[in-house]
């Protein structure tokens, strides 16, 4: 895939693993919300923040290996989490997951997520 960062110094830099922007050519794949429920088990990985985003995350490249791509192919997510105050230990684990170009990234603070989880995540790739 061809993915290529956009980038201007006329808006605010990317203060994470995230592109402002990413140009992006290929059939969409769009994943859905993926919950940190362990698919040997049927439960959350664990309780925490950064176990709950690792499986989260493992679902999402579970999904897209099947689809025939892979992170790599990744040109936005979007991470919906209960605690907004666990943003930075969600993001040290996403960082392991990604590399430049990075895919543009919205994150939220939500309400309730399903089944109690503190986070989901949503990607969207291109092959």
């Amino acid at each position: 895939m061809n993915n290529r960062a956009i980038a201007t110094s006329n808006a605010p830099a990317a203060i994470g693993p995230y592109s402002q922007a990413i140009k992006a050519e290929g059939v969409s794949i769009n994943v859905s919300g993926q919950l940190p429920i362990d698919p040997a088990t049927g439960e959350f990985a664990g309780d925490d923040i950064r176990s709950q985003t690792r499986q989260s995350l493992l679902n999402v490249k579970a999904i897209l290996e099947e689809a025939g791509a892979g992170m790599s192919d990744v040109v936005e997510t979007t991470v919906l989490l209960t605690d907004i105050a666990e943003f930075a230990d969600m993001n040290e684990v996403y960082a392991e997951f990604f590399s430049a170009p990075y895919p543009a990234r919205a994150a939220f603070q939500v309400v309730a997520l399903p089944k109690g989880a503190k986070v989901e995540i949503k990607v969207v790739a291109r092959v």
